[in-house]
């Protein structure tokens, strides 16, 4: 349990900054918003802020005493780079403005303790500045946050070196917490760390989820397909869709969730596709509660997301895991391991073939495939009792 904060002879409520640079997709926010709520929730007087670039972080609802900060948003291109989403900044200046508005919360807010998802340095070196303040302070405890996968590990490594951010972990971070099971990945192996960093790095297991917010859901059985954010969703949920129209008695139905940003033409021409499909497919913008559909569901097709795998974990449901390659193996890599595994099935492009009725059979074959749990999924899932144990003990040791 977090602890009241000793500041002189009074004592202060424990405060926590969480940083989520967030140029794309939800998982970013997500799990940072998971994180605050178990943090808060182990400490009645304890409040969280997390600062986000995510466009869509309005349309969440945090607990009591967790709130976020929206940063100036950007937009990823196909070749890599970005842009602003400002009117009339370029991205050195939108850079520049993020920048300043994170050293200025946290020199407002001065959080006991600031975790960092996933880029040690923040994106285009944002957090820098800040780090360089809270080390000359010394007042805070800064952890990095990384997922079970990063990215495969040449890849990883020739990134790191190119943000600088071996140096910047190195230099300002008391602890590294994996948020996952060093038996199934170690997401630093081909980093150059330095053995003193690699003796900081606590791996805590999968972020459990549960349903937080309530939500209405079918009253007959369904299978949850989710894309996640959706930005790079296409392809799954056009070939689900074809896997219905190919096969007229395709069971069970299915409740398919796009995400916020799959939208525009592209999400119109899907929906003329449900509308012919007669109520045997279903679909959904956006719903923030997404947690109560996957706890009603009885399988679920999604790609693989760090957040979602940790749902079909949660809630133990079978799952057929469809994961991208581009512009990162992450998925791939975590999906051919959770199938290694025995705790999902993964349908691959080169070894299944990316065609409809390769679909038909892997939906048909949901009913008996075992469960995440029958494959000792509940012995993964410690994550945010780990964290709250390392939090605790970190901040005492200041």
């Amino acid at each position: 349990m977090i602890r009241t904060a000793q500041v002189g002879a009074s004592e202060r409520s424990v405060r926590v900054m969480l940083y989520s640079h967030d140029t794309f997709g939800l998982g970013h926010l997500r799990r940072s918003r998971a994180l605050a709520s178990a943090l808060t929730a182990s400490d009645p007087s304890a409040s969280a802020i997390i600062l986000t670039g995510s466009p869509v972080a309005g349309r969440f609802t945090f607990p009591e005493r967790v709130d976020h900060v929206r940063l100036p948003g950007v937009t990823k291109l196909p070749d890599g780079s970005y842009v602003s989403q400002t009117l009339g900044l370029d991205i050195d200046e939108t850079t520049a403005l993020r920048s300043g508005l994170i050293q200025t919360a946290v020199e407002q807010y001065d959080p006991d303790l600031l975790v960092v998802d996933k880029e040690p340095t923040g994106f285009r070196g944002e957090l820098l500045p800040t780090l360089e303040w809270m080390a000359k302070r010394k007042s805070a405890r800064c952890v990095l946050g990384l997922r079970d996968v990063l990215d495969e590990p040449a890849v990883l490594a020739a990134e790191w070196e190119r943000k600088g951010a071996v140096d910047a972990t190195e230099r300002f971070y008391d602890e590294i917490w994996v948020y996952g099971p060093r038996s199934v990945y170690d997401p630093t192996q081909g980093l150059p760390l330095s053995d003193d960093t690699r003796k900081r790095i606590h791996w805590t297991g999968y972020l459990r989820r549960e349903v937080t917010d309530a939500a209405e859901t079918p009253d007959v059985p369904y299978v949850l397909i989710t894309p996640g954010g959706g930005g790079d969703g296409q392809a799954m949920v056009s070939l689900v869709l074809e896997a219905y129209e190919t096969d007229p008695t395709l069971t069970p139905h299915a409740v398919l969730v796009y995400g916020p940003f799959l939208s525009g033409d592209v999400r119109d021409a899907f929906d003329a596709r449900v509308a012919r499909l007669n109520g045997r497919v279903t679909a959904l913008g956006f719903d923030a509660r997404i947690e109560a559909l996957f706890a009603g569901a009885e399988g679920v097709i999604s790609m693989g997301g760090y957040n979602t795998f940790c749902e079909v974990l949660s809630f133990d449901k079978r799952a057929v895991i469809v994961p991208r390659t581009v512009p990162r193996l992450e998925q791939w890599i975590r999906a051919s391991r959770a199938e290694e595994l025995g705790l999902v099935r993964m349908l691959d492009e080169k070894r299944d073939g990316m065609n409809p009725q390769t679909m038909v059979k892997f939906i048909r074959a949901l009913p008996s495939q075992q469960k995440p749990s029958q494959a000792g999924a509940d012995g993964l899932l410690d994550g945010l009792d780990v964290v709250v144990d390392r939090a605790t003990a970190l901040m005492a040791a200041r």
